[in-house]
């Protein structure tokens, strides 16, 4: 079988319309027969049979006569040309795609094909590789099609060790009818159309792809780690508050965000919320996050209000990196007031829904983010009573690029509204609420706290008791047979009675003897432990120092620093202090 000579005319090449005058012309020997190559000049005398007369020659001759033109491309063997390429070609003919021609290349990786048989038969491996279909698509539409990177099994060129993968292409000829043929069943007596089949080797690039996704995904777990490092490993749970947080990477490069989220218990039963967003993605945004998480814990330890925590750190993050815009909610929990206090640094607003159900949003007092400067921050307020709940939270939970982010945060409150169970699983369904996936191009952290309404037990383990402290020296022993009273009534050892009654009467004594009225102390019990607290108004802190043997003052607070587990103090908010001392309770 042979196919007719291409008809490709390139640019500036006049084609053919008579044979060469040296070039003999000879008839096909078979069904594989094609286009004769060229033959040297005087091989066939003029006359012979088969041959075409040479023209007669009418310009220069001998050493002045032009060189001969060099042979067209119709002049060449379509075998020779598919037959020498590296690429995979078969071409079939007929709606059942009978075999014509399979090339060396094709032949190497598959082995020999008998011609004449159809393409279901005689290249199985077409099947194989979800081709016949598209051949067949291509045979009625007569428009090429492509498959990219198909697998065949160790069937990489010459490398039979390996799989490969070629990238296919179908595209629609036309057959000629073939001279005499020995097997009638090979040859096609008439023209048909058929379809060529060329397969591009790709087994390199595809092996590089994965390397370069092999070394993508690792360098984003590394990247997650380092971001992950930065975040807390294991939340503080406060004793009257329920916490759970949740991050989630955003995207599939290896750049990682700047978000995160704290849980600081401060003393005396209060505790530090926290929750951040560094603009930006990478390692830098990491790196400056992992800072001011740290910058945050040391004030936080200062146990300033949320204002002043945010004052200190504007100046910080301008002094790290001006580049760098952050954003952060800095929120202490009072469990004595039922209240969150609050400062935002350009942060979205927290949400806060009552033992009712009904959800609002905290939204001012707002400043703007961290590192701009030249803003005085204020503190608000909201109530967090038992039974509430409140949701802090970075942007990429409700930032998406065709909404506005005000409608991504009326979603949250809806979902919030109606996300019941333990805070870890409010996390999750907050999440799946708002469509946050795996693919999810943002970086999402989220902190949900809740102030369980007690019962039965639980509520026996968490009271209070308070005392107004008047008058002059008469005031430490009242003091002191209120606090025996209570810590009696709660059922304490003898040997913790006794430290909280000593530690009540020295913080009482430090207090008349250096504060000012109004004065109050305040013994408080939880599950974990025992808080004796005395306030006053004067706004100086006490602090630990050695007492020398002549001085007549300054035992107090060590004596409180010595038999209790931890002691600190803090302004209050009105203008006066207060002073704290906590003591474990056994477990069990």
């Amino acid at each position: 079988m042979i196919f007719t000579r291409w008809s490709a005319k390139f640019p500036g090449t006049q084609r053919r319309t008579a044979a060469r005058p040296d070039r003999p012309v000879t008839p096909p020997s078979g069904p594989t027969a094609h286009s004769a190559a060229p033959a040297p000049a005087g091989d066939a005398p003029a006359g012979q049979p088969g041959t075409v007369p040479a023209a007669r020659a009418e310009g220069p001759t001998g050493e002045d006569a032009p060189p001969a033109a060099p042979p067209t491309v119709d002049a060449l063997s379509v075998h020779d040309i598919l037959g020498t390429i590296p690429a995979l070609v078969a071409v079939v003919y007929g709606p059942e795609h009978r075999l014509a021609y399979v090339n060396s290349a094709y032949a190497g990786v598959f082995g020999p094909r008998p011609a004449g048989r159809t393409a279901r038969e005689a290249l199985p491996e077409l099947a194989e590789l979800g081709l016949l279909p598209l051949m067949d698509q291509v045979l009625r539409s007569g428009k090429p099609r492509t498959v990219k990177s198909r697998k065949v099994p160790a069937g990489a060129g010459g490398d039979r060790t390996r799989d490969g993968y070629y990238t296919f292409t179908c595209t629609p000829i036309e057959v000629a009818a073939s001279g005499p043929a020995p097997d009638p069943e090979v040859a096609c007596v008439a023209p048909h159309k058929g379809v060529l089949v060329f397969g591009a080797e790709v087994t390199d690039q595809i092996e590089s792809a994965e390397r370069l996704r092999v070394s993508e995904a690792r360098q984003r777990a590394a990247a997650v780690t380092l971001q992950r490092s930065l975040l807390p490993q294991e939340l503080e749970q406060p004793d009257d508050l329920i916490v759970a947080a949740t991050y989630q990477p955003g995207g599939t490069d290896a750049a990682v965000g700047g978000d995160w989220y704290d849980v600081i218990t401060l003393g005396a039963g209060r505790t530090a919320l926290v929750i951040g967003d560094v603009m930006g993605r990478g390692v830098r945004a990491a790196a400056v996050m992992g800072q001011l998480r740290t910058a945050v814990r040391a004030y936080a330890r200062l146990d300033l209000p949320p204002h002043e925590v945010l004052q200190l750190l504007d100046g910080l993050a301008a002094e790290i990196d001006a580049s760098q815009i952050a954003t952060c909610v800095y929120a202490v929990h009072d469990p004595n007031e039922g209240r969150l206090v609050y400062a935002s640094a350009g942060h979205l607003p927290m949400l806060v829904r009552d033992a009712d159900g009904a959800v609002r949003r905290a939204a001012e007092p707002t400043g703007p983010p961290l590192g701009t400067g030249g803003w005085l921050h204020t503190s608000g307020s909201v109530p967090l009573g038992p039974g509430s709940s409140a949701v802090l939270y970075t942007d990429g939970l409700v930032e998406r690029r065709d909404k506005d982010i005000d409608d991504g945060v009326a979603s949250l409150e809806r979902a919030f509204a109606g996300a019941t169970g333990a805070p870890d699983i409010v996390c999750d369904r907050l999440l799946r609420s708002l469509g946050i996936t795996a693919a999810h191009d943002d970086d999402v952290a989220i902190l949900v706290i809740q102030n369980p309404v007690r019962t039965g037990h639980d509520a026996e383990l968490f009271h209070n008791a308070a005392l107004e402290l008047h008058g002059g020296t008469e005031a430490a022993p009242r003091a002191r047979a209120f606090a025996s009273g209570v810590l009696a009534s709660w059922r304490f050892s003898p040997e913790l009675h006794d430290l909280g009654v000593l530690a009540a009467s020295e913080l009482v004594a430090n207090s008349l003897q250096h504060g000012t009225p109004p004065m109050r102390l305040r013994l408080r019990r939880t599950d974990r432990r025992l808080i004796i607290e005395v306030t006053d108004g004067d706004d100086h802190l006490p602090r630990r120092r050695r007492a020398e043997p002549v001085d007549e003052a300054g035992r107090g607070i060590s004596i409180v620093a010595t038999i209790a587990s931890s002691w600190g103090s803090r302004r209050t908010p009105g203008g006066g202090k207060a002073v704290w001392c906590e003591f474990a309770l056994p477990r069990g």
